[in-house]
């Protein structure tokens, strides 16, 4: 692996926070208890789907009104078709929004996967109605993050000069270092916006 990719890899957690949108490998959109299922959930039980349909993309509306309705249809046989119908509805919708974020759809995970602290920090920040925390954290991990490298380079800088060995030590710190804050500033900048991200569906995500 280069450097540079090593360095942005690292940079990625907190490109992710900085994101807010991120994650998409540990994003909780196809969890039980994500936002998805639970508007699915919700949508079932008043028989209305119109709180699903901001998950998906306009052109899939169609195939998850379908899907509602065969639900409901199944729903009425009993409780075992109920759980059935159910099961079958949540893993639809799931699909597809997860299809309109250029994201595969790997199943239905249970309540407690693990879930980013970027994205349980995000949900956190828009049920209080306060992004402030969020910010806070954003800001330390960046921080904390971006001085690490900086004392190590900087350290490394002034025995550069005594050898090959040291100046190449110091030139990895360096590439890092300036990487790491590349990543970091063009999160900010909207310029590594994360999965999802300009899509109109993602509300609340």
């Amino acid at each position: 692996m280069t450097i540079r990719r090593r360095a942005a890899v690292t940079a990625a957690g907190v490109a992710v926070a900085l994101a807010v949108t991120a994650a998409p490998a540990r994003a909780h959109c196809d969890t039980m208890n994500g936002p998805v299922v639970k508007a699915a959930a919700r949508a079932l039980e008043q028989r209305d789907v119109t709180p699903v349909l901001r998950w998906v993309r306009p052109e899939a509306e169609a195939e998850v009104r379908e899907a509602f309705t065969q639900t409901l249809s199944v729903r009425a046989l009993g409780p075992q078709a109920q759980a059935l119908a159910d099961r079958y509805f949540f893993e639809t919708l799931v699909r597809i929004h997860r299809a309109g974020e250029g994201e595969p759809y790997t199943g239905l995970k249970p309540a407690d996967a693990p879930v980013d602290p970027a994205v349980a920090a995000a949900d956190a920040a828009l049920d209080r109605g306060s992004v402030d925390a969020l910010a806070a954290m954003v800001a330390e991990h960046a921080t904390r993050g971006v001085r690490a490298r900086f004392d190590r380079a900087a350290a490394l800088k002034v025995k550069a000069d005594t050898s090959v060995e040291a100046g190449r030590e110091f030139v990895e710190a360096y590439v890092q270092f300036t990487h790491y804050v590349e990543a970091v500033h063009q999160a900010v900048a909207g310029a590594g916006a994360a999965h999802g991200a300009s899509a109109p569906h993602a509300q609340g995500k």
